[in-house]
């Protein structure tokens, strides 16, 4: 079983927000966790499908380690797609474990669900015993030296055993490109400030090491065999039901304060009418909401 230690850093992903702009440094994860939970519920639907094709490569595991798992949502997922597996969610964040440890009491699955409370990939030397399967979704690309990070982290895999890797995709998609207000095109700038934000937060890492972003080749350096990659669809058209809306609006009131001063004066205008709920313009109100991404997944062995 792996042991609960209280640590306070976290280096993994955030889930908050489409794309890959994640944030670094001074976030109040335990303040982010309803976000981060309502993402990974409306994503549900993705996860499952990858959790079908794992099922298909993996066959029954022991224990699943769920690198970065934030409150815990896509942990819970593993517990029932695997019912006979150990489930361990691993998060630098002591308050989100402890949501993940409440949502798998939820569900009927605490007496085969741990936790362990951290930084990657060091922590993961507290594990009882090697995974045989590990999942690390938007997490690796928090920690500074990547392919070091993978070389460790492929060393507490059994032999035989899967690491899936999700990184990469599609940004998520909530609007038309012509809004009819403002200038067309609003998130694909959006999606380029994002771009650089997430350059920086790269370079901003303790030991940043630039690394070409080629996810089979880096698990190959690890030591691993690259067995598969493939890319999940989220399609949730207009019109989106009220918690993919509360998302969307959510999302962007994010971003707007994290990387709204890379737009233009126009751009800023233009999201703050997409943010106002009295504005008849605004994702609470217009009809033509949607949620389309595509997130990637690459699975590797550990050889026996």
């Amino acid at each position: 079983m792996a042991h609960d230690h209280q640590h306070e850093h976290r280096n993994d992903h955030e889930h908050a927000v489409p794309g890959h702009g994640h944030a670094h440094g001074h976030v109040d994860w335990a303040a982010m966790a309803p976000l981060l939970e309502a993402q990974a519920e409306l994503y549900t639907p993705l996860y499952r499908q990858a959790l079908t094709w794992l099922a298909r490569e993996v066959t029954e595991p022991g224990l699943v380690v769920d690198l970065g798992s934030g409150p815990g949502v896509v942990s819970c997922l593993f517990a029932e797609t695997f019912p006979g597996a150990r489930v361990v969610a691993v998060d630098g964040d002591a308050p989100l474990l402890e949501r993940a440890r409440d949502r798998a009491a939820r569900l009927g699955a605490a007496d085969r669900f741990g936790t362990l409370a951290g930084d990657l990939p060091g922590v993961l030397g507290e594990l009882d015993y090697p995974a045989d399967l590990m999942w690390a979704s938007q997490s690796l690309h928090h920690l500074g030296d990547q392919r070091a990070a993978l070389a460790e982290i492929a060393g507490h895999l059994a032999p035989g055993g899967t690491l899936a890797v999700l990184e990469g995709g599609l940004p998520a998609r909530f609007l038309p490109r012509d809004l009819g207000t403002g200038r067309p095109g609003l998130q694909a700038r959006m999606h380029a400030v994002e771009e650089d934000f997430f350059a920086e937060m790269r370079a901003s890492l303790p030991g940043t090491v630039a690394e070409a972003e080629d996810w089979p080749a880096l698990l190959t350096a690890a030591g691993l065999k690259h067995t598969g990659t493939r890319s999940f669809l989220l399609d949730l058209p207009a019109p989106v039901p009220d918690e993919a809306r509360a998302y969307v609006a959510a999302s962007l009131s994010r971003l707007r304060g994290r990387v709204g001063d890379g737009l233009d004066a126009t751009d800023r205008a233009t999201l703050d009418r997409l943010l106002d709920p009295g504005d008849e313009a605004s994702v609470h109100r217009r009809q033509d909401v949607f949620v389309l991404l595509a997130h990637t997944v690459h699975t590797a062995v550990r050889p026996v």
